[in-house]
């Protein structure tokens, strides 16, 4: 039926016509997705494969209904909503949470966090028939997109059942803004859908505004990962054995394509004045440590790789990281740190976590994903852009010069964290003004 009214709201004919016109073309789209699923699904574990039926929507039903189904894309929203995630499951231990991914990675970093302590599957595909079977064994309450992942046929999926749908911890940078209002017609539906949205900076709050989202649909919660870093800690035993107190440590977070070159071409020229000068890699994604592990061997580097040692030996210099979910555990011991998709033009990735470790930040010129956070550490020092890897050896050199001003800059790193928090508590009332 075209053009229903719910809330208070009613599509046009033409908007209608667009959303169904969006998914036919998904309908062309999809078989050749599900193809590429399955060619990954022979080189990945049998749950990957097995699971490749809930992108249709035949997911397994949740224990109990009228609980919440959070959406998080990959490893990065996973880690940011887990906060959120665990504040809720504190206040209501009754309700049931359902976690949805996109990623493997994501479906990973679910089960690491939570075990099976929350109900997990992967969101489907965005075709309607998939997000109403999806919906329909689920029966939440609510709906928690976490930072940008919006997609129209869920939304209007529960837009018809009268589900809530919330975006917290809301990112819009303004590349998106720009896209999404030439595509108006598909894209101004699905705010006029939502009941609420936390944008995580002012710059996210005006994007959403200019698109059209009247001020009582938004509300400027501040970034939520501020909250979930601030709570970090180390691990009761040192990663690989390995101290800063006895060598510098340069720990490369979730790098990408030719970052990993820089990081190594400035660990050479820092080998010449300081010999013991360790480097931990972290690549972003798993299908590239065996590719990251062959640029360090073309390189003639003696390294190892974490799952395959206890403990680093006093000779290597060079460690690759190729196991999930250890990255905070590579920053407890770092000197300092450089945080990858940076360099490479990705947005940058999360710094808070570094800094929550009161370490000194390098970061490339790309930090459009979290634009207000990187600004408030630069301004305070935690943070040096730079543009190659002779840029970065000359920073990390002057750290190593100045241990002074190298803990200077940590400890105000971590000081934008405990003054920045307070955005978990300011996403929770939302929920319950707005859900509850």
């Amino acid at each position: 039926m075209f053009a229903a009214e719910r809330n208070g709201y009613k599509p046009t004919l033409i908007e209608d016509i667009c959303r169904w016109g969006y998914s036919l073309i998904l309908v062309f789209i999809i078989p050749f997705a599900f193809l590429q699923l399955m060619l990954r699904g022979t080189t990945r574990n049998k749950d990957y494969n097995r699971r490749r039926f809930e992108r249709f929507g035949f997911v397994a039903h949740a224990p109990k209904k009228d609980g919440y189904l959070f959406h998080c894309v990959s490893v990065g929203e996973v880690v940011a909503a887990s906060c959120l995630i665990k504040r809720i499951m504190a206040d209501e231990p009754d309700c049931q949470i359902t976690v949805t991914t996109t990623t493997p990675t994501g479906s990973a970093r679910v089960r690491a966090i939570f075990g099976d302590s929350v109900h997990h599957f992967y969101l489907p595909y965005d075709l309607h028939m998939a997000m109403a079977g999806m919906l329909k064994r689920i029966q939440p309450k609510a709906v928690l997109i976490t930072e940008v992942e919006l997609w129209p046929n869920l939304i209007h999926a529960c837009w018809k059942r009268d589900i809530p749908v919330m975006v917290v911890n809301a990112r819009m940078t303004d590349r998106s803004a720009r896209r999404y209002k030439k595509i108006g017609k598909l894209f101004n539906p699905m705010l006029a859908k939502l009941y609420h949205i936390c944008a995580q900076g002012q710059r996210d709050y005006k994007n959403y505004a200019w698109l059209g989202v009247p001020d009582k649909k938004l509300t400027l919660t501040n970034n939520i990962k501020f909250d979930q870093v601030a709570s970090a800690t180390a691990p009761d035993h040192p990663f690989l054995g390995l101290n800063r107190a006895d060598y510098p440590i340069l720990v490369a977070g979730s790098t990408h394509d030719l970052e990993e070159e820089a990081v190594l071409q400035a660990a050479k020229e820092l080998w010449q004045q300081s010999p013991p000068f360790k480097v931990i890699i972290v690549p972003r994604h798993p299908e590239r440590f065996d590719t990251v592990a062959k640029l360090i061997e073309a390189k003639s580097l003696p390294f190892v790789r974490s799952s395959q040692v206890q403990s680093v030996p006093e000779d290597t210099n060079v460690v690759l990281l190729d196991e999930m979910g250890k990255l905070n555990d590579a920053y407890a011991v770092a000197s300092f740190a450089f945080v990858g998709g940076s360099i490479a033009d990705r947005g940058g990735h999360n710094a808070l976590e570094p800094a929550s470790f009161s370490i000194p930040i390098i970061m490339g010129p790309h930090t459009y994903n979290n634009p207000v956070i990187c600004s408030y550490l630069e301004e305070c020092g935690a943070l040096i852009k730079v543009e190659s890897g002779e840029a970065m050896s000359a920073i990390v050199n002057r750290w190593l010069l100045k241990p002074n001003e190298r803990e200077k800059a940590g400890q105000a790193g971590r000081k934008v964290l405990e003054e920045n928090s307070g955005a978990l508590e300011a996403t929770v009332q939302c929920i319950r003004k707005y859900v509850n």
